[in-house]
């Protein structure tokens, strides 16, 4: 078996136990909420109709969550709370989880590939270029901190 189907088919099952996971706790704290002081407001008509709506067309959505960068454990755990049909769920998570697994294996691997010869031929070129990746992504860090710090809603706030 090829490395690229080897690394799919594994992510494959790591990303179905993970989202199924994350669909489960969703159902079981539903399920707890139903049960608890909450229930008053989770029983009111608009809550009914959102619950309603995302069990009849929450599946492209949990689909294409997969596609993401962090919304796929938020929109697996909504429709695990909001009690989708496991019948509408599963394909989602199959076909989500396959375009995942195949996008991952494949430019995961390419990217691995690609820094492992750059640090095997030109070690000072490969460490320079971590340097500049990891500069980036901190200097994003504090953009989006100082952004944040400075949002408008926080003058209103006060």
């Amino acid at each position: 078996m090829g490395k690229v189907a080897l690394t799919a088919l594994s992510l494959y099952v790591i990303v179905l136990l993970r989202a199924g996971g994350t669909f489960a706790v969703g159902r079981l704290a539903a399920a707890g909420a139903r049960r608890s002081r909450f229930a008053a407001r989770i029983s009111s008509a608009k809550f009914q109709r959102a619950e309603r709506a995302i069990q009849r067309w929450g599946a492209p959505v949990v689909a294409v969550s997969f596609l993401t960068v962090g919304f796929q454990t938020a929109a697996n755990f909504l429709a695990g709370s909001m009690r989708m049909p496991l019948p509408r769920y599963l394909p989602a998570l199959f076909v989500g989880g396959a375009a995942w697994a195949l996008l991952y294996a494949t430019v995961g691997l390419g990217v691995f590939e690609v820094l492992t010869r750059l640090f095997a031929e030109r070690t000072a070129l490969g460490v320079s270029a971590v340097a500049v990746l990891v500069l980036a992504v901190c200097g994003a860090v504090v953009v989006r901190r100082r952004r944040a710090a400075s949002s408008p809603g926080d003058d209103l706030a006060g």
